[in-house]
């Protein structure tokens, strides 16, 4: 019983502090940097930018009708949170544990950023010549990192458990 909850323990925190993070690191942005402006960090290479986006990675489905990007980013995103409950509930993994919070972080911060302002607040800007890596920011990077674990997860975790057998 104590495992379990340490788990949710562990799960609450990791989705509480990336969600303070993801939210003051917006605020900051959406406060200090005029829309478009960018500030540059490492030059060639990394910039501080202030830009919204109102679809999904690399500004899918922008372009829909207001109305139904919200309705349908929203509805996306509770399935998410409740798949990700879920398997969490399932998952005794700290691997998986990481992952599926990390994801679900990412997802509630991107949606707290859709219900306010029907878009999301990008910032982080990597690029090398002209070659410019879509903005992105803390709920982002939660995102990828926690799917990066489950792909380390699926290729190499089932030959740990092959092998232990």
């Amino acid at each position: 019983m104590t495992v379990m909850k340490n788990k949710y323990r562990l799960v609450g925190v990791i989705v509480f502090v990336l969600l303070i993070l993801d939210q003051v690191t917006k605020y900051l942005v959406e406060t200090r940097i005029r829309l478009y402006e960018v500030i540059t960090i490492i030059p060639g290479f990394f910039n501080l930018t202030h830009v919204r986006n109102k679809g999904a990675a690399f500004s899918l489905l922008a372009t829909t009708p207001d109305a139904f990007r919200a309705l349908f980013f929203i509805t996306v995103t509770l399935i998410a949170v409740v798949v990700l409950g879920l398997l969490l509930r399932k998952t005794k993994q700290g691997n998986l544990v990481w992952a599926f919070s990390l994801i679900m972080a990412g997802a509630l911060g991107n949606a707290i950023d859709r219900v306010r302002y029907g878009e999301v607040i990008d910032f982080i800007q990597w690029y090398y010549a002209s070659f410019y890596w879509p903005s992105f920011n803390v709920a982002d990077s939660a995102i990828t990192i926690g799917v990066g674990l489950l792909a380390i997860d699926m290729i190499f975790g089932k030959e740990k458990t092959a092998s232990a057998k």
